[in-house]
Formats: C-alpha cells, sequence, structure tokens
C-alpha cells in the first residue's frame, strides 16, 4: 500500500514560484484581521453570498444542478429538496455550515471524515453516505471520439480504511512540526485523498469541503467570505490537467506534487486578492452608490453583470444597485451590453478620456 509521509515534503516544493506564491498569502493574511474589522454587517453579507456560491460552484463541478430560484430557497431552507441533486446541494449546504461554525473543533481523523460524508448524503436515501466504498472503482475521462478511458485507479475498496488511518495520521505529525508549513502541506492531502477516492461517491465535493477545513483550522479564513469553489469552477480544466499531471505514478509514490500545490496556491493567492478588493470597496467613505459602481465596473476588463457588482458591494441592496446603474447608463458613464438575463455593463472609456 502506498506510504505517506509529509514531514520532509517542503524540500521538494520550495521552488521560487511556490515560494512567492507562500509569501503573497501570508502578505494578505497578516491583513486579515484589519479585513475583518473593516465593516461587520457587510462581511456578514458577503458571507452569506460565498455560501451559495461555493454550494452552486461545487456541486456544479460534479454535474449537479438546480435552478437559481429553488437554490436561493434551499439555501434559506425555506423548501424541501425535491430531487436527488437537490439532496445532494441540501448536505453540501449543512456540511458547509458545520465547517464554518466549528472548524476549531473538528479533527481530522477517518471517523469524522465519516461524519462528513454521511451528513453530506444525509437527504439520499439510506446508505448512501458514511461508509468507505464497498468495490473499487476508477477515475474514467471521455476522449474526443466519445470513448471512456480509465486515467487512474484508485487504492482498492480493502486497502481504503487503512491508506485513509495512515493519510490523516501523516498530516497530523507533520502538522506538528516546528518548520510545518500549512499550504505546504494542505494541497498534498487533498491530492492523496483524491488518488485514494475513498467513497463511492462525493469525493470531490469531500475534498473541497477538507480543503476548507484544513484552510480554516490553520488560521486562512477567507474562504469563508470570497468562494474557493468558484475559483475551481471557473478553472475547472487546469484543475483537472494539474491534478492529472501530479497523480502520475502516484501508486509507487514518485508523483510529483508541485502542479497541484501551485495551482492550489494560486486559487488561493486569488482568493485573497479579490477579498482584499471588495473590502476596499465597502470601506469607501463619502462616496455615492453611483460612483462606487461606476468604479467597480471601471476597474472590471471587460463586461460585468449586476449580480457580480452585488458579490462586490454585499452592502448596497439590488434596488439601490439597479438605480446607479440606471443612472451612469443615463449618463453614459457606463454602457449597457444586451438585454434580459444576459445584460451586462462596460466602462465607457471614450467618455472618460474627453
Amino acid at each position: 500500500m502506498r506510504e505517506f509521509d509529509y514531514s520532509h515534503i517542503t524540500d521538494q516544493l520550495l521552488t521560487p514560484e511556490i515560494v512567492n506564491l507562500v509569501s503573497a498569502i501570508h502578505e494578505y493574511r497578516g491583513k486579515q484581521t484589519l479585513y475583518l474589522e473593516a465593516k461587520a454587517d457587510s462581511l456578514t453579507s458577503m458571507l452569506e453570498i460565498a455560501k451559495i456560491q461555493s454550494t452552486q460552484a461545487s456541486n456544479r463541478i460534479e454535474g449537479i444542478y438546480t435552478s437559481d430560484a429553488r437554490l436561493a430557497e434551499i439555501m434559506q431552507q425555506k423548501a424541501e429538496p425535491a430531487s436527488r441533486n437537490e439532496q445532494e446541494i441540501a448536505g453540501y449546504r449543512d456540511v458547509l455550515a458545520t465547517i464554518h461554525e466549528n472548524h476549531e473543533f473538528i479533527s481530522l481523523r477517518p471517523s469524522i471524515l465519516l461524519q462528513l460524508h454521511r451528513d453530506l448524503y444525509r437527504y439520499n436515501g439510506a446508505g448512501m453516505g458514511g461508509t468507505f466504498k464497498n468495490g473499487d472503482n476508477v477515475i474514467e475521462e471521455v476522449t474526443s471520439d466519445g470513448q471512456h478511458r480509465v486515467r487512474f485507479k484508485p487504492v482498492s475498496a480493502f486497502e481504503t480504511p487503512d491508506a485513509v488511518d495512515h493519510l490523516c495520521e501523516a498530516y497530523q505529525h507533520a502538522i506538528t512540526l516546528p518548520e510545518a508549513e500549512p499550504l505546504l502541506l494542505i494541497p498534498p492531502f487533498i491530492l492523496d485523498f483524491l488518488c485514494i477516492h475513498p467513497f463511492n461517491d462525493g469525493n470531490g465535493r469531500m475534498s473541497r469541503l477538507l480543503t476548507l477545513l484544513l484552510l480554516y483550522r490553520a488560521g486562512y479564513i477567507v474562504g469563508k467570505y470570497i468562494s474557493i469553489e468558484m475559483i475551481i469552477e471557473k478553472t475547472k480544466d487546469t484543475y483537472y490537467d494539474v491534478l492529472q499531471q501530479s497523480s502520475t505514478a502516484w501508486q509507487d509514490g514518485k508523483n510529483d506534487y508541485k502542479p497541484f500545490v501551485r495551482y492550489y496556491l494560486g486559487a488561493l493567492l486569488s482568493a485573497y486578492k479579490d477579498f482584499s478588493r471588495r473590502v476596499e470597496f465597502i470601506s469607501t467613505k463619502g462616496m455615492t452608490a453611483a460612483q462606487r459602481v461606476a468604479e467597480i465596473v471601471r476597474e472590471k476588463v471587460g463586461k460585468i453583470t449586476k449580480a457580480e457588482i452585488a458579490a462586490m458591494c454585499p452592502d448596497l441592496n439590488s434596488g439601490t444597485i439597479e438605480r446607479a446603474l440606471t443612472e451612469l447608463v443615463k449618463a453614459e458613464t457606463i454602457l449597457k451590453i444586451g438585454g434580459g438575463r444576459y445584460t451586462a455593463y462596460t466602462y465607457n472609456h471614450e467618455k472618460a478620456a474627453d
């Protein structure tokens, strides 16, 4: 069985690019407390938006969908899930809330992983969650001509309980070492978890929930306010590419973690940069709603939707943003593109240059 030892993994990961990513994230984390103190009410709104985005994106990566209206109802617990997709969305909502509210008290043990997986499937039929896989599984990909090809063969069902136990032990040991750097331990752990593929279903979503859990426990809480799952969804092709690169020769213990680590650190840094920008907009003093919206549209390369603007200004309600957009379009400060559900906006740089 594959062995796990993270005690010296930093030796192979300290490339200039990875070191720069870690340093940049450390810098943003140093400002984290100041960000959190910026405007508590607005950050609460950001948290609620991120919960919805994280639940939607993480499930959508796995092909699990529902309408925006139903998603809102399920997230607010105003409706019972009416399909298997909605059951799995509700389960993700609950586990995400558990991690947000209790991460300090959730240790990394196989029994905890089983409990989280059980809760992920609490709205599905009995026996769907809370147990390791009962049969060997493979990770397939579909080629351009529609053929299914085995890309990776995970740990067997028989070996899975021991593999998960050793995986958790290795991480717990490494994270307590004096020289431990969580940012260089969490991505390899997540990759190894995915390569073990311990459950019949839900491995991808569990990996993203565990990412948040381990980041929060290490003091990196940006995922509460900016959806890391959405960042992964938007870069899904790259995610699968680096997963393939870093899982090659994994069974022999000769895989290269660096591509996966670089990707994960890049996603985390992107979340921190987004968080910083949004807090700056929230904290802006002496600017009208229209001025704030104009600044957001100006800084956006290309077009931006009303929903994206709302995410940047969680302290402004929908009506206020709509009035600001109408005012700015009338003044030709911004330009309206499309109509209906496809409406977007872009900054009128030609008028600004006059």
